[in-house]
């Protein structure tokens, strides 16, 4: 597969992009345009609200930051009028049927003329509430293949998972798809029943209504609900096991077109592409790093040993297009669906241990800024190598000063209130984080990436400059990205500094 046999394929083709405003699907929609302008057109499906219309999210929120500045001063001038040409953003939500388009005539011309869909919609939150996550992340991949059943010049979908679907598994995690119903060890029942748990969702919202519970109660009551049904299942948080839900309701749709499902690790900021270091947002294990930084937090909690599985945003980009364009046989020669993980843990793993010092020899170098301007000093951290520590450390250092607050507060009739009640929020939501954490801070899981290595060497073996679709992990020095690449991506475009 030469390089321009891949750039050639998304020649003339018409793209849909869920989940438009994302860290990875504006990597991916950058990519496209930069290097194949000759691509015809992508649709980008994202939430309209009251207060401001998809075109105001996609001038502010997707072509107008920073990633695509080297877009820009490509095509100065002409760079608004080659975007309204190419690009249509659609207002809708893949939690509803049809997607939310409204517009009838719209959908007929996108059923007519789509040849890819790329399904990136998620919502990320380890506890978000239950029915929220399933609407998005299950439902979602339903809604969007039933929209791809009507387009009849569809060639492939690719949906976008994640490598932790896999929950707290050990050992060599393989590329292999779901089958329905399918459950993990630790599981209190044999099967998951995707319709019962439609079902419990519908009972418990109207369960909670019927108490006429503020709404903040009830979104609690369905996070914590999330919870629980993911771990009677065997996955440890409600996002890993609503997005497993998603790839199960996959499995019909392979009969109608090639489905792959591709499953990054943690997502970091870019490695090259269009330029080092961007991201946007604190992204899993960079709230850990800004927390320590600013001085909010003074131990790690996690295994020593354990790889932290991480993987830039550009290589996972990369992949997807390689992807796409080696997957545009026709439906006879499908294998069923096919399993793309990529990450770092089989083939260059950083251990937590190292990231650890790695955040502090950086923030030693380049100290975070207080509210005062003045910068932060941080030490060495402490090391709790399992919970049972860190309950330990929690109980000895923090909860007696809790304790005394609220004695004094009794005392005082409710004077220290708000501080005492302050004070106990921050130490149970420690404890929440260290719980949704846990699987990732002492995971044993390696994540098989063969099919992903063998794509990378057919690619490989063809006159490519590897540059431009390169998702090689094994090039990556962690030091030097995350010294001087990552980290510094994090204070430039996340803190502003």
């Amino acid at each position: 597969m030469e390089e321009i046999k891949i750039l050639q394929h998304f020649e003339g083709k018409t793209i849909l992009i869920t989940g438009s405003t994302g860290f990875l699907a504006k990597i991916f929609l950058e990519k496209i345009l930069r290097l194949q302008p000759n691509v015809k057109k992508l649709f980008l499906l994202m939430r309209e609200s009251p207060k401001i219309s998809v075109q105001q999210r996609f001038e502010e929120e997707v072509v107008g930051t920073e990633l695509f500045r080297v877009l820009r001063e490509k095509h100065g001038d002409d760079f608004k009028s080659i975007m309204s040409s190419k690009v249509v953003p659609i207002s809708g939500d893949v939690g509803y049927e049809n997607l939310g388009i409204a517009d009838a005539q719209l959908r007929q011309q996108m059923w007519q003329e789509i040849n890819v869909i790329v399904n990136s919609a998620a919502t990320t939150k380890f506890d978000e509430r239950y029915d929220v996550a399933f609407e998005i992340n299950s439902l979602g991949a339903k809604h969007v293949q039933d929209f791809g059943t009507k387009c009849s010049k569809l060639d492939m979908l690719l949906h976008v998972s994640t490598a932790y679907v896999h929950g707290t598994k050990v050992g060599l995690m393989q590329e292999k798809a779901f089958c329905m119903g399918e459950t993990l060890p630790g599981a209190k029942i044999p099967y998951l029943d995707i319709n019962e748990e439609k079902s419990v969702i519908r009972e418990k919202l109207r369960s909670l209504q019927t108490q006429k519970l503020p709404e903040r109660e009830i979104t609690r009551a369905m996070k914590d609900f999330g919870i629980e049904r993911a771990m009677l299942h065997g996955w440890p948080n409600t996002y890993v096991f609503t997005k497993a839900m998603g790839e199960m309701l996959l499995e019909r749709f392979n009969q109608n077109c090639n489905v792959v499902i591709i499953r990054p690790t943690i997502i970091t900021s870019t490695f090259k592409d269009p330029f080092p270091g961007w991201i946007e947002g604190l992204r899993t294990l960079d709230s850990i790093f800004v927390a320590y930084g600013k001085g909010n937090i003074k131990f790690f909690a996690g295994d020593p040993d354990s790889a932290i599985d991480l993987v830039p945003g550009d290589m996972v980009v990369n992949c997807m297009i390689a992807v796409i364009a080696s997957h545009s046989n026709p439906i006879s020669e499908k294998e069923g669906i096919i399993v793309y993980q990529i990450g770092s843990s089989m083939r260059n793993p950083v251990k937590y241990d190292e990231l650890k010092w790695f955040m502090l020899r950086y923030l030693n170098n380049n100290p975070l800024i207080d509210s005062c301007g003045k910068p932060i000093k941080v030490a060495p951290p402490v090391i709790l190598k399992t919970m049972h520590s860190f309950h330990k450390y929690i109980s000895f250092h923090y909860l007696p000063f809790v304790q005394m607050l609220g004695l004094a507060n009794m005392i005082c009739c409710n004077f220290f209130e708000s501080s005492y009640t302050s004070a106990k929020r921050r130490i149970n939501q420690a404890m929440r984080l260290a719980d949704l954490y846990k699987p990732y801070l002492f995971s044993q899981a390696i994540f098989d990436d063969s099919n992903t290595e063998n794509l990378r060497m057919r690619i490989k073996g063809s006159n490519i400059d590897m540059e431009l679709f390169n998702f090689d992990i094994k090039c990556i020095m962690w030091d030097d990205y995350l010294l001087n690449t990552h980290f510094l991506g994090i204070a430039k475009y996340v803190l502003g500094g």
